[in-house]
């Protein structure tokens, strides 16, 4: 199907699209699993942690200081407000350990980013930790191929209509790329833009979502480098 405007901005997520983010989440989990193992059982822990950071997500935010807050929330719960104060600091250890892990690009990222780069106006959009994302930006040595950078508190349609307008010509005239369906595809499409689903074989609980297979302007890819060649023939249709 021919495209309904010409393409002219494409935003990327970050974490788990640019540089691997989730499996440091998974790992400290395996941690803080270990520390509370006297005191309840691994699903069971996982549920309540679970929990503990859905109803905490309108007040912390997304990334791992609010990740932090919840495990030590959820240590208090399991252990009816005796969590020993060793088992605190241990936390509190492992979720600086998180702030302090090197970034990790994916694979295929930097090659396309430079060849999209000049082609068209490359929008980095996250959600997170300001001072985090910021530090993972940095470190991962891409910032400079990116026009724009938007660190948000979260991501819906109006999200994608405001910066796809003050950083391109639009919502219809943008694509947004990432491994969320729930942030970066769903409301993407809503805004009227193409969305790429880029699936990480770590993905979030609360960020997993039905595909939206009916849509017109929906793709799928397995790898980002794969971007390449449906950009070229979307811009040829």
């Amino acid at each position: 199907m021919a495209p309904a405007a010409p393409l002219s901005t494409i935003g990327f997520d970050a974490d788990d699209t640019l540089w691997h983010n989730e499996q440091f989440f998974r790992l400290t989990e395996d941690r803080f699993t270990l520390l509370l193992a006297d005191h309840a059982e691994a699903g069971h822990l996982a549920e309540r942690l679970l929990a503990a950071e859905r109803r905490n997500l309108a007040l912390y935010g997304f990334g791992i200081k609010g990740f932090t807050l919840s495990m030590i929330e959820t240590a208090l719960e399991v252990t009816g407000g005796r969590v020993p104060t060793r088992v605190i600091g241990e936390i509190l250890d492992a979720g600086r350990d998180m702030l302090r892990h090197p970034v990790e690009t994916l694979p295929g990222v930097e090659a396309t980013l430079q060849a999209l780069a000049g082609r068209f106006r490359l929008v980095m959009i996250t959600k997170g930790d300001l001072f985090d994302q910021e530090r993972k930006l940095a470190q991962s040595g891409l910032g400079e191929l990116f026009d724009a950078i938007e660190i948000v508190s979260d991501k819906g349609r109006e999200t994608y209509e405001r910066i796809f307008a003050r950083h391109g010509d639009g919502a219809e005239r943008a694509m947004m790329v990432g491994n969320s369906l729930k942030s970066d595809v769903i409301p993407a499409l809503e805004a009227g833009s193409w969305a790429v689903h880029v699936p990480h074989e770590l993905t979030w609980a609360l960020e997993h979502a039905d595909p939206p297979r009916a849509a017109a302007r929906f793709h799928r890819l397995d790898r980002l480098d794969e971007l390449l060649p449906l950009l070229d023939r979307l811009t040829a249709a």
